[in-house]
């Protein structure tokens, strides 16, 4: 979900070409393809609307359709990211999240059973904390001959063997599979919450004009337990886990460079889902946005800058190409009694591959509701601080 900072030419066509060239080459197999970057700010940016659907308006979301693809917009995600412990207390992060694109509005007039205008790519993550290792794979394949794919009923979304799907005729509990060498997940998660349709009525606006938006739903809490493989060790593992879902055809505008993104799940039963857009002068953006969820999974919206304030509180550099990316935040919510630090589980925790981005597990401490003390987990993703490819 994120990368290099936006440039010149339409965002959409370089992500159709890479994909188109990932996948001829590769035919539905893995393929790290590391000697191109992409920038997914200019993706969901791209001009290149005629014959997608896009998000206009607020709607009510209808699941279990919604669970499963929307083929009709350009881009859409299934992300999941979490905190677990061993039973003997080691600590890990852990993220899976399923890419569609559209290579066309439409399916291409073939009889052929390679035959589709879908191409999928995955990015499968492990935090191990104790050992300071950080792990990153992603696989690219065809939405055809069941390579790749996703169905609403029953709900599931792969590329090969990694898998997001329900265990029943209902989404959930929802079932994680992931194996990538001698690094591998297996997770069971439920529900725990409500679903939280976010901006207006599940109509996430990220900018000014018309279908500069997302259709956009989390699942802020849920409760995840099963089996880590890493390091050699076969760990019984439980947390807590986070699941966005978002489509769109073009969300973002000309201008906005990246994004940070919040995911924060505290002991107290409270989440906060926040993402601060930023424009290339390094401003942030108005159309970023927040939420705050209570134990009862009841939304409220936070107005950026004054509801919501978060300022950075250090960096970290990247060895590959000397980016600098914020590394420690502070997040007030005054209306909350919030004051929460903000710090990485480990400072490396960036995504070398076909975009490259920071995307880790969290530590959380602080006041939380009423100005309790509190303490808690989550995710962050930044996007759009990288440079281009370094040359290999």
């Amino acid at each position: 979900m994120g990368v290099t900072p936006a440039g010149k030419g339409n965002g959409g066509g370089w992500l159709l070409v890479f994909l188109a060239a990932a996948l001829l080459g590769a035919c539905g197999g893995t393929d790290r393809a590391s000697e191109t970057r992409l920038s997914l700010a200019e993706t969901l940016a791209g001009a290149d609307t005629a014959g997608y659907e896009r998000a206009l308006a607020p709607r009510d979301f209808d699941f279990p359709a919604d669970h499963g693809p929307h083929p009709g917009f350009r881009t859409e995600w299934w992300y999941v990211t979490g905190n677990l412990t061993s039973t003997s207390g080691r600590d890990f992060g852990f993220q899976l999240t399923i890419f569609r694109s559209a290579l066309a509005p439409r399916i291409p007039d073939s009889r052929s059973a390679w035959a589709t205008n879908q191409a999928y790519m995955a990015h499968f993550t492990v935090t191990d904390v104790s050992a300071e290792r950080f792990h990153a794979y992603e696989r690219f394949a065809r939405g055809a001959v069941e390579l790749a794919g996703a169905t609403a009923d029953p709900s599931r979304v792969w590329l090969e063997g990694w898998t997001i799907e329900g265990t029943t005729s209902e989404p959930f509990p929802l079932r994680l599979r992931a194996r990538e060498g001698d690094v591998a997940l297996d997770l069971a998660l439920e529900a725990g919450k409500p679903a939280v349709p976010q901006g207006d009525r599940g109509l996430s606006q990220k900018g000014p004009g018309p279908g500069n938006a997302s259709y956009y739903y989390s699942h802020t809490r849920m409760p995840a337990a099963g089996t880590l493989v890493v390091g050699g060790d076969t760990l019984a593992v439980s947390g807590l886990a986070w699941l966005d879902r978002e489509w769109s055809t073009s969300a973002l505008s000309e201008g906005q460079v990246g994004w940070d993104w919040f995911a924060i799940q505290l002991d107290d039963g409270w989440d906060l889902m926040a993402y601060r857009l930023r424009s290339a002068d390094g401003s942030t953006d108005a159309w970023s946005d927040a939420v705050v969820v209570d134990p009862l999974g009841v939304p409220t919206r936070l107005a950026w800058g004054t509801q919501i304030i978060m300022e950075s509180t250090g960096t970290w550099t990247s060895p590959i190409d000397d980016a600098v990316y914020p590394s420690g935040w502070r997040v007030t919510v005054p209306g909350h009694g919030w004051s929460l630090a903000v710090e990485p589980r480990i400072p490396d925790q960036e995504l070398d591959l076909a975009f490259r981005y920071w995307e880790g597990a969290v530590f959380v401490r602080g006041t939380g509701e009423g100005g309790a003390p509190v303490e808690g987990r989550g995710y962050v993703e930044l996007t759009g601080y990288a440079g281009e490819a370094p040359e290999r």
